[in-house]
C-alpha cells in the first residue's frame, strides 16, 4: 500500500512540475491581431474544419476582430445573430459606438455587445486553443491581449432513447446519449439537492476528453471521492475514447477477470447509486457511465427490482443468483458425472444417458466444448450482424446447429440441452461484463472436471472464492455484505426487502448520512392515522 502510495505521489509531483513548467513556457496573445492571426494559421491553419473570420467593428476601419471557431461544432445561429450582427451593425445604432477604442473595445463587447451567457477571457493560447477545439468560439480584438471565449457550442448528437443494453418491463425509458451535458441535466433533472456536485475534469493528453465526476456531498464518503480523483489525476495517456479505458485504468485489480466497476445507460440506475453513496464517472462521447464503488451482488441488481412488489421481486432476483452456478457448473457437472462419477447418478438415468450417447465418438469433455463454442460463435454472430437479422441467426442457427450435431451424431441430445440451459442461464444476467467473466470461467471449469472430477471442480470454486474475497473496489469489499458479514445489508443483497423497512443506506459504503428514512417520524405518523 505504502509503495503505491509513494508511487502515486511521484507522479503528481511530476505532473505538477511539468505544468509549471508547461506555464512559464505558454505562449500569450499579442496586441496585433495580425500577428494573433498568424500563430494560430501555424498551429491550426492547415485544417479545412478551421475558420477565421475577420470584420471591422461597427463599420469602422480602425477598429478589427476576429472570429476562429471550429465549422461544425458551434451553431450558427448563435455566431451570426448574437456575436457578429451586434459587432458589425447594431453597435452603430447605440452611444457604444462614441465610446469604442481599442484599449476598451474587449471590455465594452464582453458587457455591452455580446448577448451570449457564457463568456470568459483568457490570455493565453493554450487554453484558448482548447477551449475552440471543444466547441467554443473565441473573438480576438486588435489591440488587445486577451481573447473572449463564448459558448456557442452545437453539434449533431443522438437524442435520448431507451438504452439498449438494459431494457426493463416497469421503469423510466430514456437513456444516456454520447454527450456529457446531456447525460449531466438527466442526473440533474432526478436530484434536486444543492448537495450534487458534478466535478469536471479533462483526461488524455491529445484527446483532451471531458469527464465528469457526480457524487452527493454529505452521502457519499469523503475518502472515495478523494480516492476517485486521486486516480483520475494519476492517469497518463495519449487517449481516452471511452469509460471502458478509464474503467481498466483505475480498477484496483488489474489481472482480474471480473469487473470492478459497474457500467450502466440508465439515469435512474446511477441515480439510486447516487443516493446510496457511490460516485458516477462520466465520460464524453460515450452512454456508458462507471458507478463505483462496485459489489458482487450489486451486479446482479436491475433497475426495476424497486419498481414492484418486494415479494415478487425478491423471488426474481434470487432467481438471478441461482442462475450464476447453472451458467457456470452445469457443463462442467455433466462432464465430471458422466466420466468420473456415473455410480452418484440413478441407475435409469445413467443407462438413459448411456442411451444417448451412443454412437458419439468424442468424449464428454470434448463434446461439451464443441457444443460451447458453437454457442459463443452464434452468440457473437447475432450480437455484430443487423438486430434483426441477428436474432434470426442466433434462434435458428441454434436449432439447426443443434438437431444436425444430433443427427450426425456428434452430440449427444442430453449435451444440447445442457449446453442450451447454460446459454439461456447466462442471459439472466443484468451486466454485460460480468456475464463476460462467467462464459470465460466455465471453460476452466469443464477443464478441471474432466482432469480431477468433483474435486477438480471443487477446486476452481474455492480458487475463485479466494480471489473474490481478496478483491476490493475502492477500498469496499467485493463479497461485501457476504465477506465481511453484515447482516444488516442482506436486506438488499440477495432479495429485496421491503422498502419502509430499508431505512440505512449499505453499510459496506460508509456513508456520511446512513440514514433513508426517519424511522421515528414514520411510525408517529402511521400511529396518527389509526388514531384518527
Amino acid at each position: 500500500m505504502w509503495k503505491r502510495i509513494k508511487k502515486r505521489f511521484k507522479k503528481l509531483l511530476k505532473r505538477e512540475s511539468a505544468g509549471e513548467k508547461n506555464d512559464k513556457q505558454a505562449p500569450k496573445l499579442a496586441k496585433k491581431l495580425a500577428k494573433n492571426k498568424e500563430y494560430l494559421e501555424q498551429l491550426l491553419g492547415d485544417n479545412a474544419d478551421i475558420s477565421f473570420r475577420e470584420f471591422n467593428i461597427g463599420g469602422r476601419d480602425d477598429l478589427k476582430g476576429m472570429l476562429f471557431y471550429v465549422d461544425g461544432m458551434i451553431k450558427k445561429a448563435i455566431l451570426n445573430e448574437q456575436i457578429l450582427t451586434p459587432l458589425m451593425h447594431r453597435v452603430r445604432e447605440t452611444e457604444l459606438a462614441l465610446e469604442l477604442k481599442k484599449s476598451n473595445l474587449l471590455q465594452i463587447a464582453e458587457s455591452f455587445i455580446v448577448s451570449v451567457d457564457s463568456v470568459n477571457k483568457t490570455d493565453s493560447f493554450d487554453e484558448l486553443v482548447l477551449s475552440v477545439l471543444s466547441g467554443d468560439t473565441a473573438v480576438l480584438f486588435d489591440g488587445a491581449k486577451e481573447a473572449l471565449i463564448i459558448s456557442a457550442r452545437g453539434w449533431e448528437s443522438r437524442g435520448v432513447q431507451e438504452p439498449q443494453t438494459e431494457s426493463v418491463i416497469r421503469g423510466p425509458r430514456d437513456g444516456f446519449t454520447e454527450t456529457l451535458r446531456t447525460n449531466t441535466s438527466l442526473l440533474r433533472r432526478r436530484i434536486r439537492d444543492p448537495n450534487f456536485k458534478i466535478e469536471a475534469v479533462k483526461v488524455g493528453r491529445r484527446t483532451k476528453t471531458d469527464v465528469s465526476l457526480a457524487y452527493i456531498k454529505g452521502i457519499a464518503n469523503e475518502t472515495v471521492i478523494d480516492e476517485v480523483k486521486a486516480r483520475l489525476d494519476t492517469i497518463d495517456t495519449d487517449v481516452i475514447l471511452e469509460s471502458g479505458y478509464i474503467e481498466q485504468l483505475i480498477e484496483d485489480s488489474h489481472y482480474s477477470i471480473f469487473p470492478q466497476m459497474q457500467t450502466t445507460e440508465r439515469p435512474d440506475k446511477t441515480v439510486g447509486s447516487l443516493l446510496e453513496g457511490r460516485v458516477a464517472i462520466l465520460v464524453d462521447n460515450t452512454p456508458f457511465v462507471l458507478i463505483v464503488p462496485a459489489t458482487f451482488t450489486q451486479l446482479y441488481h436491475s433497475p426495476e427490482d424497486y419498481n414492484e412488489r418486494w415479494i415478487a421481486m425478491s423471488g426474481i432476483r434470487f432467481l438471478r443468483f441461482v442462475s450464476i452456478f447453472i451458467a457456470t457448473l452445469t457443463p462442467a457437472l455433466f462432464v465430471a458425472l458422466t466420466s468420473f462419477h456415473p455410480g452418484m447418478l440413478p441407475t435409469e438415468l445413467m443407462v438413459s444417458l448411456a442411451a444417448t450417447r451412443e454412437g458419439v465418438p468424442f468424449p464428454a469433455f470434448i463434446e461439451a466444448v464443441i457444443m460451447e463454442i458453437t454457442i459463443e460463435l452464434l452468440r457473437e454472430a447475432g450480437i455484430r450482424l443487423p438486430g434483426p437479422i441477428g436474432q434470426t441467426i442466433g434462434i435458428v442457427g441454434g436449432l439447426v446447429i443443434g438437431q444436425a450435431a444430433v443427427t450426425a451424431g456428434i452430440a449427444s441430445p442430453v449435451m444440447v440441452i445442457v449446453v442450451a440451459i447454460t446459454a439461456i442461464a447466462s442471459f439472466i444476467t443484468p451486466d454485460y461484463s460480468v456475464s463476460l467473466s462467467i462464459r470465460l470461467i466455465r471453460f476452466v471449469y469443464m477443464i478441471l472436471a474432466a482432469v480431477l472430477g468433483l474435486y477438480g471442480i471443487m477446486l476452481g470454486i474455492l480458487a475463485v472464492l479466494i480471489h473474490l474475497v481478496t478483491l476490493k473496489s475502492f477500498g469496499v469489499a467485493y463479497l461485501s455484505p457476504l465477506a465481511p458479514y453484515r447482516i444488516s445489508d442482506w436486506k438488499d443483497a440477495f432479495i429485496r426487502g421491503p422498502i419502509h423497512l430499508m431505512t440505512k443506506r449499505p453499510e459496506e459504503l460508509k456513508p456520511t448520512d446512513p440514514n433513508r428514512q426517519d424511522i421515528e417520524r414514520e411510525n408517529n405518523k402511521w400511529g396518527e392515522e389509526d388514531n384518527d
